[in-house]
């Protein structure tokens, strides 16, 4: 293992402890201790932008956590999905999937993922990575069949899709960083850790 630094990861996404996983990261995670859709309302109201919106939220999840450890590193993270000016919100059920699928139909968005590292009650990194990917023209039966194709566990993406499986089927092309469409800016988090 080439990073042997430790460090508490404040957040629910699976999709995000598994990324770390992958890269044997050594960690542990934790649920952040704050209301995620009151901060995103509140930044949206004051017309905050995406990149803005999701450092925001990320360091609001690792303060959260470091606020109640010491001499741990607590990293939080968040991402934003931005269509033609404004942020995705996460599909409630199947049928709302279902047209943020169509409504990205054969559009680029933008994906703003965010990272920040608090250590005793103190930012000591943060880094933000945009990528652009446009989704392929899909009717609605192929809608259809990708949400059957993929389940529920769906409705945990903002963009309804993961391209870790099956995205590729709905992706025309992605302009940016593949880690960063899973939620984390890996690579500068990873120069970032190997300096800690």
């Amino acid at each position: 293992m080439v990073f042997r630094t430790k460090f508490i990861l404040a957040s629910s996404s699976q999709s995000r402890h598994s990324l770390l996983k992958k890269n044997n990261l050594y960690f542990i995670k934790t649920k952040p201790i704050c209301n995620e859709d009151f901060i995103k309302k509140t930044l949206l109201k004051k017309k905050r932008s995406p990149k803005t919106i999701s450092l925001e939220l990320a360091r609001t999840k690792a303060r959260s956590v470091s606020l109640k450890t010491t001499n741990i590193l607590v990293v939080g993270s968040d991402t934003v999905i931005s269509i033609g000016g404004l942020l995705l919100d996460k599909a409630k059920n199947i049928k709302n999937a279902k047209k943020t699928l169509l409504k990205m139909s054969n559009k680029k968005h933008a994906i703003y993922s965010s990272a920040s590292a608090y250590y005793n009650e103190k930012e000591v990194w943060n880094g933000t990575q945009k990528t652009t990917v446009k989704i392929r023209k899909i009717s609605q039966k192929e809608a259809d069949l990708y949400l059957k194709n993929v389940g529920k566990k769906i409705l945990n993406s903002v963009g309804c899709y993961r391209l870790e499986k099956e995205g590729p089927n709905i992706i025309e092309n992605i302009n940016g960083d593949f880690f960063n469409v899973m939620g984390f800016p890996l690579f500068p988090f990873l120069v970032f850790l190997k300096k800690f």
